[in-house]
């Protein structure tokens, strides 16, 4: 089963461009599919995630917000 890997962002963010840098560096396992989302495309993804981004999330459980937390991240693929 594939899961998946949200990055909510916008462009212009320079914190989400260093956070996609960070996760193009990680070598993800093949069951992880990697999605990147403009939280200004859909208001309510930019009501919930307005100052938050960049958001990472794996599925549905938020991981961390404005900055890359790679232990939370690695540990969340892990219990996968």
């Amino acid at each position: 089963m594939t899961r998946t890997l949200t990055v909510y962002s916008r462009t212009g963010c320079h914190l989400c461009e260093q956070l996609l840098a960070q996760l193009a560096h990680l070598d993800l396992p093949d069951d992880v599919s990697l999605v990147t989302v403009d939280v200004d495309t859909d208001p309510a993804l930019r009501a919930r995630f307005d100052v938050d981004v960049p958001v990472v999330a794996l599925d549905d459980e938020i991981l961390c917000c404005h900055f890359l937390d790679e232990t939370a991240l690695r540990q969340a693929l892990n219990d996968g």
